[in-house]
C-alpha cells in the first residue's frame, strides 16, 4: 500500500498545541538527552518527521508520543527552539482524538469555548436536575438520613449509572486504540500469550507511574503520582463507600481519613501546577493550551466544594451544606462526562496501554528476529 501524504497535518496538530514543527531539521539532540529514547521506540525525531512528512496513519499507530512524560529535556536542549516536548504533547491530545469515535475529544481540544459551553451545558442540567428532585424527595434543611434533600442511595445510583456510561465510550475508545496501534498491522499483531505474558506491565504503569519515576527531573513525577492517587482515592471513596462517606456529622475515621489525605493531595498538586503554569517556571509550563487551565479549574472547583460540603455538615450546617454539595455537583458531572471518555483524564488509561503495547511490541519484534532461519523448514 502507498504510503500517502497529507500537507494540511502540521496545521492540524497546530491546533491541538504544536509549537514551531517547522523549525525542526532533524539533528537529533532531542533524541539524544531523552533518557526514554531507545529502540525501537526512537523519539521525539521519528515523531516529528512523521508530523513534517504529513504521515497521518503513521502518527494514529505510533505510541511514541505516550512514551514521553515531557520533562522538557528535548525542549531545552533544541537548538532551534522548535519545541519537541510540546509537539508530543499536541500529538497525545491529537492521539485522543483519533480514538474517540464520537468526535467530541476533536472539538474540545479544537474549541476551548467550546468546552466551556459544555461544561455550563451540562452544570445548568445538573443542578436543575438535582434542585427538582431534591426538593420532590427531601427536605433542602436536611443534609443525611430520612427526608434528606440528596440522599445517599439516590447519588449512589446516579454515580453508577454514569460511571458505567462513560466507561462503555472510554472503553470503546480504548479498544480503537489498541486497533490502530496494535490490531490492524500484522507486523504488530501479538499472541494470546504474549498479551497475558505482559500484562503486569499495565497495572505497574497505571499505578506507580514507574517509567516516569526513572526522569532524572523527579519533582514532575512526585506531582504526577501525587495527583493521580489522590483522584483514584476519592473515586473509589465515592464509588465504593459513599453512604458512609456522606453519613454524619460525625467523622467516620475510617473512610474520611483517605478523603481527608485525598482531598489535601489533590488541591496541593493542582495549586502547584497552576502556579508553576503562571511562572512558566519549568519547561512543561512554559506553554499551556486552553485545555490545561480549564482542567486544572474544574479540578480545583471541585475539590474546594467538595472539602467545604463536607466541613458545613460536620459543623452542623445541614442547608449551607447542601447548597454547597449541589454546586460541587454541577461541576462534578461536567468534569467526568467531558474529561474521563474524552479529554485529560482518558490519558490515565492510554498512557499504561501505551507502556503496554510498547512491550508486546518488542515481544514481537525479539520474536520474528529469533524466529526459523530463513531457509530451513518447519512442521
Amino acid at each position: 500500500m502507498a504510503v500517502q501524504a497529507d500537507p494540511r497535518l502540521v496545521a492540524e496538530l497546530e491546533t491541538y498545541g504544536a509549537q514551531d514543527v517547522l523549525k525542526c531539521y532533524h539533528c537529533g539532540n532531542c533524541t539524544a538527552v531523552c533518557p526514554f529514547s531507545k529502540e525501537p521506540f526512537i523519539f521525539p525525531r521519528k515523531s516529528m518527521r512523521y508530523l513534517q512528512m504529513g504521515l497521518r496513519e503513521k502518527l494514529k499507530s505510533n505510541l511514541e508520543p505516550w512514551l514521553c512524560y515531557y520533562c522538557g529535556e528535548c525542549s531545552e536542549q533544541c537548538p532551534r527552539e522548535a519545541e519537541p516536548g510540546e509537539t508530543m504533547m499536541s500529538m497525545r491530545r491529537w492521539l485522543t482524538a483519533q480514538y474517540d469515535f464520537t468526535g467530541i475529544s476533536n472539538l474540545l481540544y479544537r474549541s476551548w469555548w467550546a468546552e466551556l459551553a459544555g461544561i455550563l451545558v451540562l452544570a445548568a442540567l445538573t443542578g436543575f436536575g438535582f434542585w427538582k428532585y431534591g426538593t420532590s424527595v427531601g427536605d433542602i434543611r436536611v443534609y443525611d438520613g430520612p427526608n434528606a434533600f440528596l440522599p445517599s442511595s439516590a447519588i449512589h445510583a446516579f454515580d453508577w449509572t454514569m460511571a458505567s456510561i462513560l466507561g462503555t465510550f472510554l472503553l470503546v475508545n480504548c479498544v480503537r486504540m489498541w486497533w490502530m496501534t496494535m490490531g490492524r498491522d500484522p507486523k504488530t499483531r501479538a499472541t494470546p500469550a504474549q498479551y497475558v505474558k505482559r500484562l503486569g506491565q499495565l497495572l505497574l504503569h497505571f499505578f506507580t507511574q514507574k517509567r516516569y519515576s526513572e526522569c532524572d527531573k523527579k519533582a514532575p513525577w512526585r506531582l504526577h503520582i501525587v495527583l493521580m492517587l489522590s483522584y483514584v482515592t476519592m473515586l473509589v471513596l465515592i464509588m465504593f463507600f459513599l453512604p458512609a462517606v456522606q453519613a454524619g456529622p460525625a467523622i467516620n475515621w475510617a473512610v474520611h481519613i483517605l478523603g481527608y489525605a485525598a482531598s489535601i493531595g489533590l488541591i496541593t498538586t493542582v495549586a502547584m501546577a497552576l502556579v508553576g503554569r503562571v511562572r512558566k517556571s519549568q519547561t512543561h509550563y512554559k506553554h499551556s493550551h486552553e485545555t490545561d487551565w480549564i482542567f486544572l479549574g474544574m479540578l480545583l472547583y471541585v475539590a474546594v466544594t467538595g472539602v467545604l460540603q463536607h466541613a458545613l455538615h460536620r459543623l452542623g450546617h445541614p442547608y449551607a451544606a447542601n447548597i454547597t454539595y449541589l454546586a460541587h455537583l454541577m461541576g462534578v458531572v461536567p468534569m467526568l462526562v467531558l474529561e474521563v471518555p474524552f479529554s485529560k483524564w482518558a490519558h490515565m488509561c492510554y498512557r499504561p496501554l501505551a507502556m503496554y503495547f510498547a512491550a508486546l511490541q518488542i515481544d514481537v519484534l525479539e520474536a520474528r528476529e529469533t524466529g526459523p532461519v530463513a531457509g530451513t523448514r518447519t512442521a
